[in-house]
């Protein structure tokens, strides 16, 4: 269960019009090559022996206006971040998975292999937030959207949703990049310029 509760409908007003999903992704599309758009994935790898994360993927491979997606991989030992590498071999994005439990992230995070950990809260939050410190330091993306692996009914028009706002209102301003981030239930977009 969530750790949220909402009652009643929530409005999302850029699917009130029928048809907007084919729309969305066309726009995209035609910005694809102004605008880079990045995924983060923030997983556990038990989440790869699921059903949702095959359907996420199968999805995601089919989107033409991504441009690239980080899988920020956590509780995953040497032989599971391999898999996870193999399992996204044949995108047409470019792909990293960003190893959280690898000896490099866990010296950077101040937690050397053979010392004593140091007690510092793990889990999604921290992943995210290295995915999204590796994007801004590639600096390859203007837009950086996040939703989670487990979504069940999974269709690829939810990035769609998520990362419409800031091309097009870019795009009518002229300007490459959002000035300002959004967060929305289930998701975050993060435009590069705003940190």
């Amino acid at each position: 269960m969530a750790d949220f509760y909402q009652t009643g409908c929530v409005t999302t007003l850029h699917r009130l019009k029928p048809g907007s999903a084919a729309r969305m992704e066309n726009e995209l599309r035609d910005m694809a090559d102004r605008v880079s758009i990045a995924l983060v994935l923030p997983a556990l790898y038990s989440e790869f022996e699921n059903p949702a994360m095959r359907r996420i993927a199968d999805e995601l491979a089919n989107v033409p206006f991504l441009r690239q997606i980080v899988v920020a991989l956590g509780r995953a030992g040497i032989n599971e971040y391999r898999k996870v590498q193999e399992f996204f071999v044949d995108f047409p994005q470019k792909i990293t998975v960003l190893w959280v439990d690898s000896p490099e992230i866990q010296n950077l995070l101040g937690n050397p292999p053979g010392a004593r950990p140091v007690r510092r809260p793990d889990g999604k939050g921290r992943s995210c937030w290295l995915a999204y410190g590796y994007l801004l330091a590639t600096g390859d993306c203007d837009v950086i959207a996040l939703h989670d692996c487990d979504i069940v009914n999974y269709q690829k028009n939810l990035l769609s949703r998520l990362v419409y706002p800031w091309p097009i209102r870019n795009s009518l301003s002229n300007s490459a990049r959002a000035t300002t981030p959004v967060s929305r239930t289930g998701c975050t977009v993060v435009p590069q310029d705003s940190f």
